[in-house]
Parts: structure tokens; C-alpha cells; sequence
């Protein structure tokens, strides 16, 4: 055979090599760019999430604490050269993902005096601090750096920030006296202090300003009598004289973790690093990190995210596997005549074969060529390693298999017998009917031990995890194929007693239409958009259950606690429409009685709501978080409130024999010092307002406490609603910290700490860092490839089950249309006969689509996508409509297709020279 003669054949049936090259293609560019834009997607959701992160989140952070210094005389440059030595101590991969770090050392703080720090102004303390970077970081306003003078000043010069010095009056040029204080307030380790700068910095959220105290501001006074504290940057020989006079001193060496370096290839090795740091972490140093949490929630999130990309890319390139098995038989079905001829005339198989494999490979491996460079054409991660190797090698084998596919159809339609195949009767056989039922077995078992067994974590594909859904969607499809003609005869008996011929003649021929190969791909490109559909839509269901956990109205605002007209002056704003208080109090110990017996049964999270105004919030929200109705009754102080438990803590409970439901024996919790008794009224895994894995607690109803109380209860944060109008954040924060301010200037306590500013949450906000973080990405794009890959391939592959019988359909056709058969009766005929196919392939793929998430959801892990929430997979009203409207489609399509192809081959024509039956 010439080289020539080949590119005659294959330009005189280029339609059908044509196919063949835009199937290995799109499968080609599949294989290789899958992996590339994954990639990306991941390492640019693991930098933004990373990015998103407050920077002390990010840092590992070596500490000394803080004592006398002895035997050196250069005590800041000493340990500024620890800097480089501990990193260079770290584990490689964690070593080469730090960008900026810091050094830097504090005194303990000593009183400050001076002229300008009048007693009206309050009590001062500072600390001299010196740092790297502060030039860098800083811009002198007035005044020179310490140390540039050509003389000292005094021993200790320093350099304040700008609005500490005009807030205490101080200037360049100011002297003070700082020393430190005994037991009984005496002063000893006097020094002089002069204020040679002040500096403004370059970026106040910059990383060198993030060591505590901030020496950008100074720190309130932690109680009535108590001083500010400030901190005072100094150089390394100001520092050194405080050192030398034996002031303690600590140091600090931060090192942050740079998003920029990071990709998810290098997870599980940073992971492993950080781990390492702790346990071999230098004698005498504290190590202080919290980078290992996100980290680790994103590599489970991306795990998750990675096992579901895998099962829609293996559906995807399940059907195109198939359709590029229907589209060799289609070309051998319209070459039959001409193998038929090349054996007659003395051909051999072998030589028919080596025809069909001559003309696939001049095609097949140049269109998997060009898949595989338009692949590597798609944007990758920059950080990354391109084009894995493994979808490399799994190109070269799907260019292999796709080229062996049309000599494969040759062989095996050269064993076809001839005469009529789309008899009813001709659809059973004893080889094919142990053939399906080994399937449907196999299936059955590799479904079940995938259950008992989970999903194996690695690197690795889970051959076991990526076969399960294509063995089921196909053991359905074989399923449906024995099913579907039963009802279709019986339909055809009822037509044959009725008026006209067209019901009769269309579902007698659709009943004995075999079209098992087209089926099985349609139903699992259909299965394939299906699983995506479903998935995604329990996700969000998931995130907004997620959200409603943690925000159960439009906005919470929480706190230390706040005076009781806060809820007052937060109704008064504007947009705001319901407004009801909570007390929430972890790690409250049970009594056994009102003395304060012990109980017995541990510490719970005790979380105060009023029933109806917590249900009235949320309505108006217009969320529905359930409020048990033992809750809404309410309750008295006097008696035993209602309580509902965690069913931990209710075990605990029984244990003590405490709380039970008769409330015989009540159980005690201390509440801001009331002594409240409760009652199990109902257990419940979780409850809004409960942080997540929290796994005992007990949620009361606001108790009705008299007047004149003497421990009136504060509410420690607040649930409210503002319907359609925009809830503003600053507004509910600035009113929440003015009443948290009034508690605590109220009477009720004196001194004490002070609280940290009121944090203001809302629904959208949080339900918005719930889907917009991490994996999303990655998430969105391999379910936006499953569902338009499933359903324009399932179509395609409808027009390959249309094409399949399209020449015995088009005999019929011919034959009605010369007996009287009117152009309406021929799209009727068409429609009836083409229908069933169309919504059995349609429905089979949706409702095994719809069943595999139920099946697979113990194994998936959905949870990592929605905050730790469970992920309920059902199939919602709108997917069912979706399916509906799908199936109108494909069938409009699939009578288009048959249109078109009765119209190109000419009925009269097929009728003379089609002459099979």
C-alpha cells in the first residue's frame, strides 16, 4: 500500500477521518491541559488564601524571653546574627518558602518621666526596642536616627512615632528619665533618655511593625491606677547600656512565610518541615507559629477538590473513549460494502486490517500531536513544573488506542453476520447476557468495597475511586437497555388496535432498535453533567448551612459584654430591623446543686438566646435555623429551664444522673454569677452561634431574673436583621463599643482588663469567605468542564446513536413515503420512534448523575469545601427541570440530525440502492 493510495482513501472519506482526528485532539489537549490549569488554579488559590491571612498567621516566630543579660558587652549584635543561623537551621523546604524576616529585641519596660509628661496626662512606661529594617521602614519627620550625632546625647537616644510624641507633648530634643521600679514603687536603674526623632512609617500594616507592643501607638492601661505603655526604638548601643546594666531583655527573630514561593506540590514537604521545627527547636527559645493550620485546610480542601476532578475527568474521557469507538464503527459500517469486496477478491483479513490501520495512522497521531501542543499552550502554574509527566505519558497511550480503534472496528465487523440486527429478538444471546450480568456484578462489588474501604489519600490516582462511577453509569445504561423495549411493545400492541400507523410503526421500531453502544456514552456523558450539577449544588446548600451556623441573621455583633440599652441603641439605626440579644460562655463547670456541689459532668459551651427573638431575627434574615419548641417556651429562673444539649453532654449528664427530662434532679451552671437551674429538653449535634467541633454544649433560654438582681445578666453579643437594606458595619461596631465602654465604666466592674474592640460579622461577608477562598476556583472550573463536556458530548453522542440506524430508517421512509406517508406523518414517525431513545439515555444518565454523590458523598470529603459542615447531597427541583429541558434538547437535536441525514442521502436513492432487507 502507497502512501499515496492511503491519502486518496482517507481524503475520500475525510467526514469520517475528520471525526476520528477532532475526538483524539480534544482528548489529547484534555490529558495535557487538565492537569496544567488545575495546577494553576490550585497555586493560585493556595497564594490567595495564604495572602488573605493576617501576617503574624504567616510567621514562625523564635522568642527568648526575657531576662539578664551577662558576659557580653554586645548583647544586640550577638543575637542579630542568630537571624541568619536559625534559618539557616530550618528544613530546607520551609527555609526556601520564607521571604521577610525580622530581628528584634526588647527591655522591660521602665517608668518614664520628664517635663512635658505632666501628672494629668497619666502614668508611662516604656521599652527600648531595636529592630532590623527600621530605616528602611521608616521616614524621619523631625530630628535625626539614634546614633548619627556627632556627640551622645545621653546614654539611651531614642526615636518615637510621630502621633505617640504630639499625643504626650514630646519633640526631638526632649530628655527624660526612665528607671525601673522595685516592689514597693522605688526607682533603681536610672537613666537618661533623649528623644533625638520622630518617624512616621512607610507602611503601618508592613510587616516590621507587627512585633508586640506596637511602638506605633501606645497601649491603653489594663486598669483603674495603671500606666500607658509605649516603646521607645533605640540603636544597638542604647540597647546595650540598659543590657549592661542588668535590665532584662528578650528578643525576637520573626521569619513570614511568603505566598509568592508556595505551591501546592510543596504542601506536604513545608507540612513536614514545620513539624520538624518544634521538635528540633534550639535550647532555651520559645517557637511561636500558626501557619501549619491554614495550610493544613487547604491541602485537605485541595485533596477533596483534586478526588472530584479526577471522577469528572475519568467520565469525560470515558466518553470520549467511547465516541471514539462509535466513530470507527460508523466508518466501518459505511466502508462495509468495500471490505466485503476486498476479500472477495482474494484480500485476507490481515491485509483489510493493515488497510484500516495504514489509514489511522497517517490521521490519529498528528491530531493527538496537535491536542498535545495546544495542550501545553494553556496557562500552567508560573511556580510550577509544566506538564506532568504522567499526562504526557497518558497522551501517548490514548494516541495509541485511538489509532488502534478503527483497524479494531474493521476486525470485528468483518465477524458480523449479515441480514436484519434490529430485531427484538435478536437483543438476547447467552454470551451477551453473562457479558452484562458480570458487568452489573462488577459494578456492584467495586461500589460496595469502595464504601467499606474510603478513599486512599496520596498523589497517586485511585484506580478504584476513578472506575466506580464510569462501571456504574455504564452497569445503568446495560440496565436500561434490557428494560426500555418491554413497556414499548406493550404501547405497540395498544397503537396496532388504534387509528393510523404512525404510533404503531414508531414504537414498534424503536423497541427493536439496537443502539447498546451509543446508549451506554450518552448515558454516562449525561451521568457525568449530572454529578457535577449535584455536587455543586449540595456545596452551596453546604456554605449557606455553613454561613447560617456561624451568622444566623444578617449581621452578629460580639463582644466582651455590653451595657443593656445596646440593644436599644442598635434597633435605632438605620436599616435595622429586629434586634436580640445573646450570652455566650465557654467552659462553664456543672453543679450538682444551687451551693455549687460538683457535678460531675465536666465543662460545657453555655449559650443564652430568646427563643422568639432569636426565631423572629432570622425570619426577617430571611434564613430558618431550627429553634426547638422546648426553647420557646421559655423559662423561669425559679424553675428548671429547658435545655438543649449536645448528645455528649447529655452522656455526661446521665453519667451524674443530673438534668433529666423531669427535671427531679436539676443540673446547675453558673451564668455571669447566677446559679441557673436547667433540664434536658432536647438533644441536638449542633446549634447556631456554636463554633464548630464544639462537642458539648448547652443552649438555655434567656432566664426572666428580677429587677433588682444582684448579678443582672450582660449579653455578650447581639443577632440582627435588616431586611433588604444594606447592613453597615463601621455603624453597628462604633454603637457596640460604645456600649461595651459603658459596661465597663458603668459600676458594674472597676478596672480590669480592657476588652478588645467589638467584631462585626455578617451573612454575606462570611458566606462570601465560605465560597470565594481556596479551592473555589479549582472547584468551579471542573464543574463548568463536566457539565458543558457531559452534555455537548452526551448530544454528540445521540447523533451517533441517530446515525447508527439512520439507513434502515431511511428505507422505511422511502417505502411509507411512496405508499402516501405525509411530510408531517414522516416527522411524527421520526419523533415517536426517535423519543424513546432520546428520554431513556437522558434519564438514566441524570438519575445515575444524581445517585453517585449519595453513593460516593462518605468518601468525597464535601465537608473541606464548606467550612467543615456536611455536605447533603439531593436532587434539587431546579436539576429536574434542567434534565426535562436536556432531554427536549437532545431530542430536538437528534430529530435535526436525522433530518439533515435523510436529506444528504436522498430517500429515492436509498431506496434503490440500499436494498439490505
Amino acid at each position: 500500500m502507497s502512501v499515496l493510495a492511503v491519502l486518496r482513501r482517507v481524503r475520500a472519506y475525510g467526514g469520517h477521518f475528520l471525526l476520528l482526528a477532532v475526538l483524539t485532539l480534544v482528548t489529547a489537549l484534555l490529558v495535557t491541559g487538565l492537569p496544567r490549569v488545575a495546577d494553576r488554579l490550585s497555586g493560585q488559590g493556595l497564594r490567595e488564601q495564604l495572602a488573605d491571612l493576617p501576617g503574624l498567621r504567616r510567621d514562625v516566630l523564635y522568642q527568648r524571653p526575657a531576662e539578664p543579660q551577662t558576659g557580653t558587652s554586645r548583647v544586640a549584635a550577638t543575637h542579630r546574627a542568630n537571624l541568619d543561623s536559625l534559618l539557616a537551621g530550618m528544613p530546607a523546604p520551609v527555609r526556601e518558602v520564607v521571604g521577610e524576616r525580622w530581628y528584634v529585641a526588647d527591655t522591660e519596660f521602665g517608668r518614664l518621666k520628664g517635663p512635658e509628661l505632666t501628672a494629668d496626662k497619666g502614668l508611662f512606661d516604656l521599652s527600648l526596642r531595636t529592630m532590623t529594617g527600621l530605616r528602611e521602614s521608616a521616614t524621619l519627620v523631625d530630628g535625626r536616627w539614634p546614633g548619627e550625632g556627632a556627640d551622645r546625647a545621653a546614654p539611651v537616644e531614642t526615636v518615637l512615632a510621630e502621633p505617640v510624641a504630639r499625643q504626650l507633648g514630646l519633640r526631638a530634643g526632649s530628655r527624660l528619665r526612665l528607671a525601673l521600679l522595685d516592689s514597693d514603687g522605688r526607682e533603681f536603674s536610672a537613666t537618661t533618655v533623649a528623644v533625638v526623632g520622630l518617624f512616621r512609617p512607610v507602611d503601618a500594616g508592613g510587616g516590621a511593625w507587627d512585633a508586640l507592643p506596637s511602638a506605633l501607638r501606645l497601649t491603653p492601661p489594663v486598669g483603674d491606677g495603671q500606666p500607658f505603655q509605649m516603646v521607645g526604638l533605640t540603636d544597638d548601643a542604647g540597647f546595650d547600656d540598659r543590657a549592661a546594666a542588668g535590665w532584662a531583655v528578650s528578643f525576637g527573630w520573626r521569619y513570614r512565610v511568603d505566598p509568592g514561593r508556595l505551591t501546592p506540590g510543596r504542601l506536604d514537604a513545608v507540612l513536614d518541615g514545620i513539624a520538624q521545627l518544634d521538635r528540633e527547636r534550639p535550647a532555651g527559645l520559645l517557637l511561636a507559629q500558626g501557619v501549619d493550620i491554614p495550610l493544613r485546610q487547604y491541602a485537605d480542601s485541595l485533596a477533596a477538590a483534586r478526588t472530584l476532578l479526577t471522577i469528572i475527568a475519568a467520565g469525560v474521557l470515558a466518553t470520549l473513549a467511547g465516541l471514539t469507538v462509535l466513530a470507527a464503527r460508523l466508518a466501518v459500517r459505511r466502508r462495509r460494502d468495500e471490505y466485503v469486496l476486498l476479500r472477495a477478491r482474494g484480500g485476507s483479513r490481515t491485509a483489510v486490517v493493515r488497510r484500516g490501520l495504514a489509514e489511522s495512522v497517517l490521521v490519529v497521531p498528528a491530531a493527538a500531536v496537535a491536542g498535545w501542543l495546544l495542550g501545553g499552550l494553556l496557562p500552567a502554574d508560573p511556580l510550577g513544573a509544566g506538564t506532568p509527566d504522567a499526562a504526557s505519558r497518558l497522551t501517548v497511550l490514548a494516541a495509541v488506542l485511538a489509532t488502534l480503534a478503527l483497524p479494531v472496528a474493521v476486525l470485528t465487523g468483518q465477524r458480523d453476520g449479515g441480514g436484519r440486527r434490529d430485531l427484538l429478538r435478536a437483543r438476547g444471546g447467552a454470551g451477551r447476557l453473562t457479558v452484562e450480568v458480570t458487568f452489573i456484578g462488577l459494578a456492584a462489588l467495586a461500589a460496595f468495597l469502595l464504601r467499606r474501604r474510603g478513599l486512599a489519600l496520596g498523589d497517586e490516582v485511585d484506580p478504584l475511586l476513578v472506575s466506580v462511577p464510569v462501571l456504574l453509569a455504564v452497569a445503568a445504561a446495560l440496565l436500561a437497555l434490557r428494560a426500555y423495549p418491554w413497556p414499548l411493545r406493550l404501547f405497540s400492541r395498544l397503537a396496532a388496535r388504534a387509528r393510523g400507523a404512525v404510533a404503531f410503526l414508531g414504537t414498534a421500531r424503536a423497541g427493536r432498535v439496537g443502539v447498546a453502544a451509543p446508549l451506554v456514552v450518552v448515558v454516562l456523558a449525561i451521568a457525568t453533567a449530572a454529578f457535577c450539577g449535584v455536587v455543586a449544588v449540595g456545596i452551596e446548600d453546604g456554605r449557606d448551612r455553613a454561613a447560617t451556623r456561624t451568622v444566623p441573621a444578617d449581621a452578629l455583633v460580639s463582644g466582651d459584654r455590653f451595657a443593656p440599652d445596646t440593644a436599644t441603641e442598635l434597633a435605632g439605626l438605620p436599616g435595622i430591623r429586629a434586634v436580640t440579644p445573646v450570652l455566650a460562655t465557654p467552659g462553664q463547670r456543672l453543679y450538682a446543686d444551687a451551693d455549687g456541689s460538683p457535678g460531675g459532668a465536666g465543662e460545657a459551651y453555655v449559650l443564652l438566646v430568646e427563643p422568639a427573638g432569636f426565631a423572629e431575627v432570622a425570619r426577617r434574615s430571611g434564613l430558618d435555623p431550627a429553634v426547638p419548641a422546648a426553647l420557646r417556651a421559655g423559662g423561669d429562673a425559679a424553675t428548671a429551664l429547658p435545655a438543649l444539649v449536645s448528645p455528649d453532654f447529655a452522656a455526661a449528664l446521665a453519667d451524674a444522673g443530673l438534668a433529666d427530662g423531669a427535671g427531679r434532679r436539676p443540673g446547675w451552671v453558673d451564668v455571669q454569677g447566677n446559679r441557673l437551674p436547667f433540664r434536658i429538653a432536647g438533644t441536638a449535634e449542633e446549634f447556631p452561634l456554636i463554633p464548630g467541633g464544639t462537642g458539648r454544649f448547652l443552649v438555655l433560654p434567656w432566664p426572666g431574673l428580677p429587677a433588682n438582681a444582684p448579678h443582672p445578666l450582660a449579653p455578650t453579643g447581639f443577632l440582627l436583621a435588616a431586611g433588604d437594606a444594606p447592613v453597615d458595619p463601621a455603624a453597628l461596631g462604633r454603637v457596640a463599643e460604645e456600649g461595651q465602654t459603658r459596661y465597663q465604666t458603668s459600676g458594674a466592674v472597676t478596672g480590669g482588663k480592657r476588652p478588645l474592640p467589638p467584631q462585626v460579622t455578617t451573612w454575606a461577608a462570611e458566606r462570601e469567605r465560605l465560597g470565594g477562598s481556596g479551592v473555589n476556583g479549582l472547584l468551579v472550573f471542573g464543574f463548568a468542564t463536566g457539565a458543558a463536556g457531559g452534555g455537548v458530548l452526551g448530544l454528540l453522542a445521540l447523533a451517533f446513536a441517530v446515525l447508527a440506524g439512520a439507513r434502515g430508517r431511511a428505507q422505511v421512509l422511502s417505502r411509507l413515503r411512496t405508499m402516501g406517508l405525509s411530510r408531517r406523518q414522516w416527522r411524527g414517525l421520526l419523533l415517536v420512534e426517535l423519543a424513546p431513545l432520546v428520554v431513556v439515555s437522558v434519564l438514566t444518565g441524570a438519575v445515575v448523575g444524581a445517585l453517585l454523590p449519595l453513593l460516593l458523598n462518605p468518601v468525597l470529603g464535601l465537608s473541606a469545601f464548606t467550612g467543615g459542615a456536611p455536605v447533603t447531597v439531593r436532587f434539587e427541583p431546579g436539576l429536574v427541570v434542567g434534565v426535562l429541558g436536556l432531554a427536549l434538547l437532545a431530542l430536538a437535536f437528534a430529530v435535526a440530525v436525522e433530518a439533515v441525514n435523510n436529506r444528504r442521502m436522498r430517500l429515492g436513492e436509498v431506496l434503490r440502492l440500499g436494498e439490505e432487507s
